[in-house]
């Protein structure tokens, strides 16, 4: 039983670290938390299940493929349609901005899909993987499955490429990286591009173990936010970390205690390391002045 609560924790942690990766991406480029994020998820599941997968009836792999070009596409409108006409603006401007896009893309999602809830038809979710007595959902598996494939090309991007040192640097500091002669405007398209993807990914796993709903996205985004701060917000290495120690958490508080104080669990947690590590399990302590 216990290594059926850890992989089934360690899948829904994954959705949250692949949420959180994109929070920490975006703050890390322009300083900004994108209160979308929750709702590209919402949208990618959408596009997937209702489009996709039920009207096209495109294999997965095809139907995933898909997503990731929308949500790149998607992305890069972003960027340079709503964030580079804001780059002068207040913070405060842009995160209303975002919350304004949070809020058009739950009600474009209810006028084109209509207020009923669908179901994605995964192919994983009637395969069930047998270890000894354990039993695995064929969707847990391929969510982990997805995870270590891109942390894999993530880690490759980042060390081997071009791009991927480019977005490190305008990560870490974009102003350092203009000087050095990085496209800034570019990359920060790109890093956009990457951090819609990873929500649309999360989109497609996420969608065969819930009702797509356009409120869908809403409670998981939450989590992931909390992710970030439980592995040190604006640290790539925290938001995966994060992510799988609360997925883990809530899947042994279900079990040993309540299904009904999952949210409990979760958000006291954040709480606990907001009182007493507010810097996160890999953040730098704030030295105050004395």
């Amino acid at each position: 039983m216990s290594l059926q609560l850890i992989i089934s924790g360690l899948a829904m942690g994954a959705i949250y670290a692949l949420i959180a990766l994109g929070f920490t991406l975006i703050w890390n480029a322009v300083g900004i938390v994108n209160f979308a994020q929750g709702e590209l998820v919402m949208i990618a599941a959408y596009v997937s299940a209702g489009w996709l997968a039920m009207s096209l009836h495109l294999p997965w792999v095809l139907n995933l493929l898909m997503v990731m070009i929308f949500m790149a596409i998607f992305g890069i409108f972003i960027a340079r349609w709503m964030y580079h006409p804001l780059r002068k603006s207040s913070q405060l401007s842009a995160i209303v901005a975002t919350i304004g896009l949070s809020l058009f893309l739950k009600n474009i999602a209810v006028l084109i899909w209509g207020p009923e809830p669908l179901i994605d038809p995964s192919p994983f979710k009637a395969v069930t993987l047998h270890v000894g007595r354990a039993a695995f959902s064929g969707q847990y598996i391929s969510i982990l499955a997805a995870l270590l494939i891109l942390m894999g090309l993530q880690v490759f991007m980042f060390r081997r490429t071009q791009v991927g040192r480019a977005m490190q640097a305008t990560a870490q500091d974009g102003e350092v990286a203009r000087l050095m002669g990085v496209n800034t405007k570019t990359i920060i398209s790109i890093i956009f591009a990457y951090a819609f993807v990873l929500a649309g990914i999360a989109g497609v796993l996420m969608a065969p173990l819930f009702y797509v709903s356009a409120d869908m996205g809403s409670l998981v985004a939450l989590k992931a936010f909390a992710a970030c701060i439980i592995g040190g917000f604006g640290n790539v290495q925290g938001a995966l970390v994060g992510g799988l120690i609360l997925g883990v958490l809530e899947a042994f508080g279900s079990y040993f205690i309540s299904s009904q104080y999952v949210d409990v669990i979760s958000f006291g947690l954040l709480i606990a390391f907001l009182i007493f590590r507010p810097q996160g399990i890999f953040g730098e302590p704030i030295m105050e002045r004395p």
